[in-house]
Parts: structure tokens; sequence; C-alpha cells
């Protein structure tokens, strides 16, 4: 089955509306679906519950999508580098639902195995655990988290054949497998797409069961955080 679509705005077409819950992989810029959330942003829907790691920069990534104030919500777990987001939760204009990082990535992990919830000590007495159910095992106090299945996961992988198996490159992998498994709807943005069979089984990180949309975007931006130099010897 050929999965690819012509653009990230086809490949959206159909796919997200107005107050969706929308999970994107990505550690702070590295590993984004540029194209995708690019896209996202102009088709416009609005009331959206984002999940991810962290929320871009004022000006790149998930940061787009708060400056249009189409996020009503967000569910992350740091949330620096980011004015308007703090502008916008110290004004009470933004849900915001801290995540430990670890059980960010377990939720999503969880939604795309079919758990519904499961228990951990992280977060336990503090507002983390504030109205959620908390049990004891062992002697230990644990906190019952529930699992995150998204209406739409946007993903970022390194190369996918035309059957949406993926291949992720080195540390832009990050929370992006866990988030296309969750989701319901899973689209990926690629820089390189192969025929069926170009991939070597034992080479896929995650297979095309997952996916159901993919995009190529063969020169994405990648932009650095923050850059940062050593000295030159003897300078």
């Amino acid at each position: 089955m050929d999965k690819v679509y012509a653009s990230a705005a086809e490949a959206l077409k159909g796919v997200v509306a107005d107050g969706q819950t929308i999970a994107v992989g990505g550690f702070g810029l590295c590993g984004i679906p540029e194209a995708l959330i690019a896209a996202l942003r102009d088709s416009n829907v609005q009331n959206l519950t984002c999940v991810s790691n962290n929320a871009g920069v004022d000006d790149f990534g998930l940061g787009q999508l708060l400056t249009t104030r189409q996020i009503k919500k967000m569910i992350a777990s740091y949330v620096g580098e980011n004015k308007e987001f703090e502008r916008q939760f110290l004004a009470g204009e933004l849900e915001l639902e801290f995540t430990p990082q670890g059980t960010l990535a377990e939720k999503l992990r969880a939604g795309g195995a079919g758990i519904p919830a499961f228990y951990t000590r992280t977060g336990v007495g503090t507002v983390v655990s504030d109205g959620k159910e908390i049990r004891e095992f062992d002697g230990e106090q644990f906190v019952m988290e529930r699992a995150i299945v998204p209406d739409v996961s946007l993903v970022k992988a390194y190369k996918a054949d035309r059957s949406g198996n993926l291949v992720f490159r080195k540390t832009a992998r990050n929370f992006n497998p866990n988030v296309a498994m969750a989701g319901k709807i899973t689209v990926v943005e690629v820089e390189e797409i192969v025929e069926l069979g170009a991939i070597d089984p034992d080479d896929v990180h995650l297979p095309g069961i997952y996916v159901h949309r993919i995009v190529l975007n063969a020169s994405p931006e990648k932009r650095i955080e923050k850059r940062t130099v050593r000295n030159a010897q003897g300078a």
C-alpha cells in the first residue's frame, strides 16, 4: 500500500480538525516534523490539545501554533525557551498539564500498546499527582497515570519506504516512535522515501503498521536552539 502524499498540506487534509488531541514528536527542536507543524498552522484548526516534550521556541516548531493561538492546552514536560508560552500560561490563556519526561514517554508507549493506565512512583506528593488515584504497593505509594491516545500523531523520521516502515536517525528518534505508535492516525515526515524492499528488515526501527500517511521533506531546516562552540586552541 502506497502511503505517500504530495505535500504536508495534502497529508493533513481530512485528518486534522478543531478540538483534537495532537501528539508531536521531537525533543527541543531535534527531530520535529517541521513541514507538518507548518501545515498544521496553515490549516487554521483551533482549540488543540498538543502532547509534546516541549513547545518549540517562539518562532519555530510548536511555538508557531502558540503565536497563532491554535493551542488551548499543552501536555508537556519542559516549557522553557518559549516566552510566548510563558506569557500565555501566566496570563491564564493556556492550560498546562505538567508531565515528567519519563512518564510522558510511557503514557504514549502505553497508548500504543493498548494499556489504559499504569502506576509509577514519579510525581507522588507533588502537583503531578493532584486529583489522581494513589495506591500502595510493597509499602510504597504510586500514582496512576492514564495512557495517551492522540487523535493524530505528527512524526519525524529519516527514511521510509512507501508502506511506512521507518528508520530514525540517531537522537532525532527521541519521542517519535512512541508518538507514532500512540496515534489513531499517524502522519510521518521523512527526508528520504525508498521503494519496498530497499530497507533491510533488521534496519526497520518502526513497522509501517503504525503509519497511515507519509510526506517527503528532503531539506528540513533543522534549526539549533542554542549554538555553542568551544574556543579555538591558543585563542
